[in-house]
């Protein structure tokens, strides 16, 4: 995935709950909203293969801006 070229959304995740599901649906939401329909998809995946709580937020942070 190129995040480089297209703008990283902003996922609204300060203030929310900090289980791994809730932030990866604000960031894939954010990401659909955002027309990034095959990074919203891919992004799932990713994250379930992440070996802890903050590989799977690097990872999603490489997707969305976290606000």
């Amino acid at each position: 995935m190129e995040t480089t070229k297209k703008k990283k959304p902003v996922a609204k995740v300060i203030g929310e709950n900090g289980n791994v599901f809730v932030t990866l649906s604000i960031c894939t939401t954010a990401l659909k909203k955002a027309g990034m329909r095959a990074e919203a998809d891919e992004l799932p995946g990713k994250v379930m293969m992440a070996g802890d709580y903050n590989e799977a937020l690097r990872i999603m942070m490489e997707y969305c801006e976290f606000k």
